[in-house]
């Protein structure tokens, strides 16, 4: 079985976001699907961990995602639900992610909706593709003081079937973040992260100086630098 389902953790003792009490969140209406989940390594460890309770799930899927992506496990990100057509993340407004004025910092926003669509766009990846992050959009127009905040991510069963049959492509994937606690009549703030994703054996050819003649199929070797150019990568290979 993948790696990935090895990090399951066996105590459930650390710390992990609080969870709010349900008369403080906002209704999330999951999107309707007829698809069956395709086979990765995410999905899997969704599988194995389907029947538990939903708090013992969240838990668990929470201690080995962040054990997955370090950076975003100290963070304290808290997955609520993760599904092929929804994904919902959470944070506690505390002291560790606020800024010079109390509020939740920029980055801490960016990084919530960098996770939620990340992780939607990679349930839904087949397992010899690798995805990137391409660009985002997020306008900061008001402090989040208070309270919890929540990403939520959707895909409908369109743009799974169109991630799964491109094998190269991107995709724009909003978030909606919503500030839980606050008692403004403003609208949520809205974040778009362009993902891009290409196959593995193009992403190892880079690494190895090595392109590919699509009029030959002939590898060749270049001179080009390793790195990817996050420009490039997604681009006219329909």
């Amino acid at each position: 079985m993948s790696g990935l389902l090895k990090k399951l953790p066996s105590k459930l003792t650390d710390k992990l976001p609080a969870k709010v009490s349900d008369n403080t969140r906002l209704p999330v209406e999951k999107p309707s699907t007829t698809l069956k989940p395709i086979n990765n390594q995410f999905t899997k460890l969704l599988s194995v961990t389907k029947y538990l309770p939903a708090s013992a799930r969240s838990s668990i899927l929470s201690k080995a995602f962040g054990k997955v992506v370090p950076y975003v496990g100290t963070t304290g990100v808290y997955y609520e639900t993760v599904e092929p057509n929804q994904v919902v993340v959470s944070l506690n407004n505390n002291k560790s992610v606020q800024n010079h004025i109390g509020s939740v910092h920029a980055v801490a926003i960016t990084l919530l909706a960098e996770t939620a669509t990340g992780f939607i766009l990679g349930l839904n990846l087949p397992s010899d593709r690798v995805l990137l992050i391409k660009s985002y959009s997020v306008n900061f127009y008001r402090p989040i003081k208070k309270g919890q905040i929540a990403a939520i991510s959707s895909l409908s069963d369109e743009q799974r079937l169109d991630i799964l049959n491109t094998p190269k492509g991107e995709m724009v994937i909003p978030c909606v973040i919503h500030d839980r606690e606050s008692d403004s009549e403003r609208d949520p703030i809205v974040v778009e992260m362009t993902w891009a994703w290409i196959p593995k054996s193009e992403l190892e050819a880079r690494r190895q100086g090595k392109t590919e003649d699509k009029s030959t199929g002939i590898k060749t070797d270049t001179d080009t630098d390793t790195d990817i150019d996050t420009d490039d990568k997604a681009n006219n290979d329909q």
